[in-house]
């Protein structure tokens, strides 16, 4: 994860996606699924999110890159509870009427990011069926 902001993250990523997002695409079956990379806005010169969520799509999965996007660009590296609770993403939900979704982040550390993302699309009329992270950093 030390790579993200660096020149061979985006290598990286995909290296680490194969590696579990992939295999768990291989097990997951599921009638049109609607993968959701969460703000896949590229930084670093590409966007995490949708590199892991471009592993999952098939026949019955289909990604939809742009549909929930952060107007909050505050980065949350290294930021306490308090800090994320005080400044919101603010997400936008650019798709409406697709169903069985899933939500596609790369690190959950304190779990805002991703209620944030599922309050946002439940209040445009839709429900998450999941959210799948490439690692979870939080203190058990």
């Amino acid at each position: 994860m030390k790579t993200k902001h660096t020149y061979i993250g985006a290598a990286v990523y995909h290296i680490l996606a194969m590696n579990s997002f992939h295999k768990f695409k291989k097990e997951f079956i599921f009638e049109k699924v609607s993968i959701i990379p969460i703000d896949d806005e590229p930084k670093s010169g590409y966007s995490h999110t949708a590199i892991l969520a471009k592993v999952l799509k098939s026949k019955q999965n289909r990604v939809y890159f742009k549909a929930l996007r952060a107007h909050n660009k505050v980065n949350y590296s290294a930021k306490t509870l308090a800090y994320r609770l005080a400044n919101p993403r603010d997400f936008t939900f650019h798709k409406k009427t697709i169903s069985n979704i899933v939500l596609v982040d790369d690190i959950i550390t304190t779990g805002t990011t991703i209620n944030e993302a599922i309050k946002t699309i439940k209040k445009a009329g839709e429900s998450p069926m999941f959210a799948l992270t490439l690692a979870d950093a939080r203190d058990l």
